[in-house]
């Protein structure tokens, strides 16, 4: 394959990548998106295994590889996703090291000179300390995710702080950059440099994702993802090879834009979210919730309430995700539909573990699109609203955003508490993962129905009969 005919189809894959993007961006066309997606990595693969001289081993790494992945992702329960995208992330991370370390060892088998001119040095530094950070603060974000802070505190989806920990992480990113200037002046290899400021990355990743709390972990999933694509993107450059430098240019810069936006849903500074963060263990009880009283009903309370309105806003969060209630939840809403009641899903753009969880689970079921909307299009709707069930939400229905002096303060929320009735389906009154109590639980108009979504939402389903 010519030089022109590689060129050619890398920029097909291109073309296909950013359709995918776009397609990604609304439910309807997510689909297709990712057809293109899959297209655009097919092409760009094969035209690359037509320009390396041994395929063997490439295609052995392939084999071991897809099968690995098979199996993990017909194991992988919806739930999961967000812990399994971290896993991800890391990968990619640590691909972006090991490829430096390789080129670093042996620039002639990347067609780069020997020694390497400063250029391709500067590529490798930037590329390797950004895919070390990545790597290691993957691994943190996917242990907070996953649960593992009760083996481990340091994957404890409260914030990890201590004394002087922003000034460490300062004095010890300036250590990474001397050694890595270093690297990029030496005249010959500088394997204890190069080591030295990979070392320094990977425990810098630990550090910058540890004190940062639960609540803001859908953030941290979208930056980690820009991470990745900025990692390939500086290895594209010390290799040469366009298709991993457009590919990575636009999975790094997608991956910024979403964490701007979400950093704008919840009201937040990117830079905030990585210098503290907050959140407490999801679990933990809010302090002084024993000591209010709520109102509590039944499966069949809310069958009867729900069978006598004529609006009905459903607001799902991570508990629906648990209890895999969205088949569930479809079919409630079909029934009352049936009786004549306008139902409706809202969705608030941190709602779950990582952008976009919720949707993800309502398409699963099959929910109509035009059923779902997204928080500022249904806010305004609240007020008139005789019902808004609320399965498994809390920090994004909290009213304590609303006021000054509240962790969450300034944070947008669903406005479930203007609803003429509320009702919350939750196991229990424990805190959500910002750790805080939620005034909504309290108020006369609101009803607490405990138990599992499922289980509860299946109680409903056979009431309405």
């Amino acid at each position: 394959m010519t030089a022109n005919q590689v060129a050619v189809w890398y920029l097909v894959a291109s073309i296909l990548f950013i359709l995918a993007l776009k397609g990604l961006s609304h439910p309807e066309s997510a689909r297709r998106g990712n057809l293109f997606g899959m297209v655009g990595m097919a092409i760009a693969v094969v035209v690359t295994m037509a320009i390396v001289k041994s395929h063997v081993l490439i295609i052995l790494a392939i084999a071991i590889g897809g099968t690995i992945g098979a199996i993990v992702s017909r194991r992988v329960e919806m739930t999961q996703m967000p812990e399994l995208v971290a896993a991800m992330h890391s990968l990619v991370g640590m691909a972006a090291v090991l490829i430096a370390i390789t080129a670093v060892n042996n620039p002639g088998a990347f067609g780069i000179h020997d020694p390497m001119p400063a250029g391709n040095r500067l590529e490798l530094f930037i590329g390797t300390f950004v895919g070390a950070i990545t790597f290691s603060g993957s691994v943190i974000a996917f242990g907070k995710l996953a649960g593992l802070g009760k083996h481990f505190r340091l994957f404890s989806s409260a914030p990890v702080v201590f004394p002087g920990q922003h000034l460490l992480n300062l004095a010890l990113a300036l250590v990474m950059l001397g050694f890595g200037v270093a690297f990029f002046l030496a005249p010959d290899k500088a394997w204890t440099e190069f080591a030295v400021m990979a070392a320094i990355a990977f425990v810098l990743g630990v550090l910058i994702i540890i004190p940062i709390g639960g609540a803001d972990m859908p953030v941290v999933i979208s930056m980690l993802n820009s991470y990745s694509g900025w990692a390939a993107a500086g290895i594209g450059f010390s290799l040469g090879n366009t298709m991993l430098i457009i590919a990575g240019s636009l999975v790094g810069s997608s991956g910024a834009i979403l964490s701007y936006i979400m950093c704008r849903a919840m009201n937040r500074s990117f830079f905030s979210v990585i210098l503290g963060g907050f959140g407490a263990a999801e679990g933990t009880a809010a302090a002084g919730a024993g000591e209010k009283q709520v109102k509590s009903g039944s499966a069949d309370d809310l069958a009867f309430l729900l069978a006598n309105a004529e609006s009905v806003i459903i607001v799902p969060g991570y508990g629906l995700a648990v209890a895999r209630a969205q088949h569930a939840v479809k079919e409630m809403a079909t029934k009352l539909i049936e009786k004549g009641v306008q139902v409706r899903y809202a969705i608030h753009p941190v709602a779950g573990r990582m952008p976009g969880h919720m949707n993800v689970l309502l398409a699963e079921a099959e929910v109509p699109y035009d059923q779902v909307f997204e928080m500022e299009d249904i806010n305004g709707e609240f007020g008139t609203t005789d019902i808004a069930l609320i399965l498994g939400a809390n920090d994004v229905v909290n009213p304590l955003a609303l006021e000054k002096g509240s962790p969450i303060y300034g944070m947008p929320i669903l406005e479930a508490h203007k609803a003429r009735t509320v009702v919350v389906n939750k196991r229990s009154m424990a805190a959500g993962y910002a750790g805080l109590d939620n005034p909504l639980f309290y108020m006369d108009r609101t009803m607490m129905v405990f138990g599992d979504a499922k289980k509860v939402i299946e109680d409903v389903v056979k009431a309405l009969g």
